[in-house]
């Protein structure tokens, strides 16, 4: 069960970016009347933890593969957007050990120090098909090893309110078992024309080439009404759509064009991915692109947040969090004897 109403959820936000995860917390806390508080920070970019200062009143710890677990405070949830790196070791079944050396296992070995009562991870959707399946497999198995009741599944942001198609692996554990609904969406998003500006300096317009390049490639082809945002996939072509495809950090200033025309201002960026009007933008346009594309959607954030919140105000179950087919691990007599835990994926 949570604690009193008087006294905060703590929390942690690793690889914290410009603070998605923190501005979705602080919504979930808001909107249940609880209060909350963001005990420890931790991000490596020094535009992001500009943006993060201006916003949060504090500058994020530096790199956490030099920080000690033990001296990462106490909390209730862990939360991180991690970065996606190959391990090393795959597929080897040793569990913890599998994972040294990557991002993940600074989340791994906070897990085994500090035992918050739950965690939420987020990453791209392609981690799920990552080395044949083997990627997720170890890090589900490294979860289960620490004595957490885990599963994941794909969200899109589209469902959650944002004009923005944006799919991404969520991974949901618990210290203690307990009974989880992943959140469905409301399946209604915002419409581009609540998002976009209307005029917007000559800077954000593409080339004249880049825009007869672009309509050239649409010519005779059926567009929906209203505004659309132009992407240009790996192969050429170029779609139209009534809503925008993922941000992403390192594309092409022109992967997305707004009706053909032009690039994605700052403001409309943080705005696909759900960030509030009150957002302060302090850093220049690349910085900021970058830092939009590796955000978080807010609102889908906040949606599994509640979800969480939802499972540790509800009572204990006993039994498995989440059994599925897959194999029993060998995690040691002493952690089989207390949780008989099997990797959860429930997809």
């Amino acid at each position: 069960m949570m604690g009193a109403m008087d006294e905060p959820l703590k929390y942690i936000d690793l690889f914290c970016g410009v603070g998605g995860f923190r501005v979705a917390m602080g919504q979930a806390a808001e909107e249940r009347g609880m209060p909350s508080e963001c005990v420890f920070s931790s991000e490596i970019d020094p535009d992001a933890r500009r943006a993060y200062e201006a916003n949060f009143g504090e500058v994020p710890t530096g790199d956490i593969g030099e920080v000690r677990a033990e001296d990462v405070p106490d909390h209730d949830i862990l939360f991180a957007g991690f970065p996606c790196q190959a391990f090393s070791i795959i597929g080897d079944r040793r569990g913890f050990d599998d994972v040294r050396g990557t991002l993940f296992f600074d989340i791994a070995r906070i897990l085994k120090e500090k035992r918050p009562k739950a965690f939420v991870l987020e990453n791209v959707k392609q981690l799920r098909s990552h080395d044949g399946g083997r990627t997720i497999s170890t890090i589900m198995r490294t979860l289960a090893e620490l004595g957490y009741h885990a599963e994941h599944r794909i969200l899109n942001a589209l469902d959650f309110g944002v004009p923005q198609k944006r799919e991404r692996v969520f991974i949901v554990g618990f210290r203690e078992p307990r009974r989880f609904d992943w959140p469905g969406g409301n399946g209604k998003a915002a419409s581009l024309e609540e998002i976009l500006e209307g005029d917007v300096p000559a800077f954000y317009h593409a080339s004249p080439k880049i825009r007869e390049s672009r309509k050239a490639k649409r010519e005779g082809k059926p567009a929906p009404a209203g505004m659309t945002v132009w992407h240009e996939n790996k192969g050429g072509n170029v779609s139209a759509h009534p809503f925008s495809c993922a941000l992403r950090a390192g594309a092409s200033y022109n992967y997305l064009l707004v009706n053909g025309e032009r690039r994605l201002t700052e403001r409309e960026m943080l705005r696909l991915q759900g960030f509030p009007e009150s957002y302060e933008i302090v850093c220049g346009y690349a910085a900021t692109r970058k830092q939009a594309g590796n955000s978080v959607a807010v609102p889908c954030v906040k949606a599994v947040i509640h979800a969480v919140l939802d499972s540790l105000e509800g009572p204990e179950m006993s039994g498995q969090f989440a059994p599925n087919a897959m194999e029993q691990l060998d995690l040691g007599s002493e952690k089989k004897a207390a949780h008989g835990i099997i990797a959860a994926t429930a997809i």
